[in-house]
Order: structure tokens, then C-alpha cells, then sequence
């Protein structure tokens, strides 16, 4: 089994990428002593939660992820974006906002933080969105719905 060539991929965009994420949830525990789930901040700004930071502090992390990828996206000249439709969307979404609240966070939360903290139910929610993942692909890989070119 050969794997598939990816002439669009960008590992050192991928690496750099991974180093802001990772400064980002540094500065987040560091500076203000909390995770740096973006479910939980999202949950705080919405006031869907009392605990956490303050709102504020939510709204500024959580309005500073589209407005990050905007600046990005006006800095390189564009991005190419293709997306299924609304419907697959939108079930996406509500899928992964019942996943987070079962799974008491994120992928960020418990991806980013929890497994760099070593934490163990972080590593079976991690291993498990891995998983999921994984399978997801190969079923719309099998269905004939091509997700790797």
C-alpha cells in the first residue's frame, strides 16, 4: 500500500502553527492560571458557565480565533476553501458540541493542554478523538464520499 502524495502540504505552516497554539495555551495557564479550552472559554463568553475567567477574558480569546485567521488569511492573499454544504455542517457541529460536553472538553483542552500536563483522562479523550477521527475517514473513504485525494 502506497500512501497518497499531498503536493499542497505545508509542514513547516503546520509547525509553526503548532508553536503559536502551543505559546498561546502557555501564556493562557501561565498568565491567568487556566486551561486554554476553547469549549470552556466559548461555554464562559456565552455565560453557559460560571466558572473559568472572566468574561471578558473569554470573549477576547475567543473573538482573537476568527480574528487571528482573518489576519492570516489577508496577510497570504487568500485561502481556497471547500465545504460540503450547510446540512453536513451543521451536524458536524452539533456532533462535536455533544462529544465536548461528554467528553468534558475539547480538543484543544484536553489535546493541547491535558496531554502536555499528563494528564490521563486527557490521553484516552485525545487517543479517543484520534480514533474517531481515523474511522471517520475510512468510512467516507469506504462509502465512496473521498475525504485523502
Amino acid at each position: 500500500m502506497t500512501l497518497p502524495a499531498f503536493p499542497d502540504a505545508a509542514p513547516l505552516d503546520g509547525l509553526l502553527g503548532g508553536i503559536l497554539i502551543g505559546l498561546a495555551a502557555a501564556l493562557m495557564l501561565l498568565g491567568a492560571g487556566r486551561i486554554a479550552g476553547v469549549s470552556g472559554l466559548g461555554a464562559r463568553a456565552f455565560g453557559l458557565s460560571d466558572g473559568g475567567p472572566p468574561r471578558n477574558a473569554a470573549w477576547a480569546f475567543i473573538t482573537g480565533l476568527p480574528l487571528g485567521a482573518f489576519i492570516v488569511v489577508l496577510a497570504s492573499g487568500g485561502i481556497e476553501a471547500q465545504f460540503t454544504g450547510f446540512g453536513p455542517i451543521l451536524l458536524a457541529g452539533v456532533l462535536v458540541g455533544l462529544g465536548t460536553r461528554l467528553g468534558s472538553g475539547c480538543t484543544s483542552g484536553h489535546g493541547v493542554c491535558g496531554v502536555s500536563r499528563l494528564s490521563q483522562r486527557s490521553i484516552v479523550a485525545t487517543l479517543t478523538f484520534m480514533a474517531a477521527g481515523i474511522a471517520t475517514v475510512a468510512l467516507m473513504n469506504a462509502i465512496g464520499l473521498e475525504v485523502l485525494p
